[in-house]
């Protein structure tokens, strides 16, 4: 990380309180953790933001949304944090595998991407054709709603994490095997 933090063991309570709901949900302290030290109400905001839109839509829909954009703003962390979790929350490796090496997909997930993808990019250059396009392979506008609310909190995340110098954990890099990881270093690299 590019600045200096305080050391885990020398919290306040606030900050102690989102690295324990952080332990508890990784099994260690992921290395973002530390980036909202400064500002754990910073933290709490987004693990409500997070939640509050994850929450209102289908899981994978919202893995698959937050995968294009955190591919296309080169978040290596969140790349593969969500494949992880396409993979094991989801159970669809197969779509997780398609993402990673750049295979075909189906036509509604092509154009979740390719939608979340252009919105992380210049959500200036979102167009009433790339929302025509989301409706043509069956969403809804509430649908398309939710996958830029999905794609917008993840360029907040990644840029916060990609702008302090975080990178993503040595855990995180452990559940994909070597080419895998490969194809999901779209950015900075793991730590080790």
């Amino acid at each position: 990380m590019f600045i200096d933090l305080p050391d885990s063991t020398t919290t306040d309570a606030d900050v102690a309180g989102w690295y324990d709901q952080q332990r508890a949900a990784w099994g260690y302290l992921p290395n973002y953790a530390p980036a909202f030290a400064t500002r754990p109400d910073v933290a709490a905001a987004w693990h409500h933001l997070n939640v509050s839109i994850r929450g209102g839509m289908e899981r994978r829909r919202f893995e698959v949304a937050t995968l294009g954009a955190a591919r296309a703003l080169g978040s290596t962390y969140c790349t593969a944090a969500h494949s992880k979790f396409l993979r094991d929350i989801c159970g669809d490796e197969p779509t997780m595998r398609a993402i990673a090496a750049d295979e075909p997909l189906d036509a509604t997930d092509l154009e979740v991407m390719a939608f979340a993808a252009k919105l992380a990019r210049c959500a200036s250059s979102v167009s009433a054709d790339d929302i025509e396009r989301l409706r043509s392979v069956g969403l809804s506008d509430e649908d398309v709603a939710d996958v830029v609310f999905a794609a917008a909190a993840r360029a907040f995340f990644a840029t916060v994490l990609d702008g302090l110098g975080v990178q993503a954990d040595a855990e995180l890099a452990e559940t994909f095997d070597p080419a895998l990881r490969e194809q999901l270093t779209v950015g900075r690299p793991f730590a080790t």
